[in-house]
């Protein structure tokens, strides 16, 4: 991976684990756009203010990653996987993540949008499609 984007990564896991919207905005894109793991979107305002609407991380994790270099253009997935309240409620999880990382020369990498997908543990029903009977 590109050292300079992983470190924009890691300083991206710092701060979510530490709910710091403070080291989290210079890593944003202006434009930043992320669709969460239950389809809302949230703009770059919104995805700061989660931790002073109620979000807490008890712990936050980030595996599984690999990347696709673009040049200006970075297409990050991972697995993310939280202990998280959300006003006081459970928002514990396992997520597929996609990150858009733009590289705008002198500002460094910065993540432009991130999207969210539950992983969900296959079952008998889930494990694939169906089978015809003939």
């Amino acid at each position: 991976m590109n050292q300079q984007l992983l470190d924009a990564c890691r300083r991206w896991v710092q701060a979510e684990r530490a709910d710091d919207a403070h080291a989290l905005a210079p890593l944003l894109h202006e434009d930043f756009a992320a669709v969460g793991p239950l389809g809302f979107v949230l703009d770059r305002n919104q995805w700061l203010a989660r931790y002073d609407g109620g979000l807490h991380n008890q712990s936050f994790d980030w595996e599984e990653v690999s990347e696709r270099d673009f040049g200006t253009c970075a297409l990050v997935i991972g697995t993310q996987t939280q202990t998280s309240s959300y006003q006081d409620r459970p928002s514990n999880g396992e997520f597929r993540v996609t990150q858009v990382w733009l590289n705008g020369g002198g500002d460094g990498w910065r993540l432009a949008s991130i999207h969210l997908s539950p992983i969900v543990q296959p079952s008998d029903t889930t494990a694939g499609p169906p089978r015809s009977s003939s």
